[in-house]
């Protein structure tokens, strides 16, 4: 029978904190925003885990479905950022998104490895060591979120979401292959 004891033995280092976390985004180089990438990694309140699915085949055979493994989809990956007083990160992810297109244009970047660059998120223990970590690898920005004014909102600083699009993550800790090799 289970106990408090068993349980507290298998929560090694007291369990991972959400709150422990570091966020790398490396902005493109021609940007010329090394400085905002270095602050990004205070400034990012908030991101997540990747998440990913392999999709189902479903194959007939004699009216009962067989499924199979699909394709590997990524979804978005999602950050929230504190808005500097002078709005260095949101003007550097502004710029990124309109050398990629252009507002008064059809026209932009044509080189992805231009404008995609890899992106890191870490899990953190609570003595700051990098116990998982995530590469989003060819990230660039699909949206930038709005910011909302309010004259009743007292006591907060703004923050703004920035959804990315990427085409794999990698982790250190995740053996890529076939079961069958």
């Amino acid at each position: 029978m289970a106990n408090i004891s068993d349980f507290k033995a298998q929560m090694t280092h007291g369990g991972a904190r959400p709150n422990q976390f570091r966020v790398l985004i490396n902005l493109p180089a021609a940007l010329g925003a090394q400085d905002v990438s270095r602050s990004l990694q205070f400034l990012c309140k908030s991101s997540s885990l990747p998440s990913s699915s392999i999709g189902d085949t479903k194959v007939q055979f004699r009216g009962r479905d067989v499924h199979f493994a699909g394709e590997r989809t990524f979804e978005p990956w999602d950050v929230t950022v504190y808005c500097d007083n002078d709005f260095r990160v949101r003007s550097a992810f502004e710029n990124w998104a309109f050398a990629i297109q252009s507002t008064d244009a059809t026209t932009g970047t044509q080189t992805p490895s231009a404008y995609q660059v890899d992106m890191t998120v870490q899990q953190l223990d609570r003595m700051d060591n990098v116990v998982k970590e995530y590469t989003f690898h060819d990230a660039w920005p699909e949206s930038i979120g709005q910011i909302a004014l309010d004259w009743s909102t007292n006591d907060t600083i703004e923050t703004f979401d920035v959804k990315f699009i990427y085409n794999f993550w990698t982790s250190p800790d995740v053996v890529s292959g076939p079961l069958d090799a």
